[in-house]
């Protein structure tokens, strides 16, 4: 445990982040697994809204600083092939 004052200030502050980026970080990895459920499902037009959710919601995660601009990229890229490959 903290004793100086700063740095329990700091480890409060630090929860407060570590929660609010929860929310975030948890929203995307639903998303990204319901479009890979709906993918494997094989529905074309459930797959289309699906990714698009998922692409939204690393968008929105990536804007708050939660996760990095590349990795949100490269997530999205990753289901976008997979939704490709469903459309062939």
């Amino acid at each position: 445990m903290a004793n100086i004052k700063s740095a329990i200030k700091r480890n409060k502050q630090n929860e407060k982040k570590r929660l609010h980026n929860r929310v975030y970080r948890g929203r995307a990895r639903t998303f990204i697994s319901k479009a890979n459920t709906a993918i494997a499902g094989g529905d074309a037009e459930l797959s289309a809204s699906a990714v698009v959710a998922a692409v939204s919601a690393l968008d929105k995660a990536a804007e708050k600083g939660v996760i990095h601009k590349n990795n949100a990229a490269r997530r999205k890229s990753r289901l976008m092939k997979r939704l490709a490959a469903l459309s062939k």
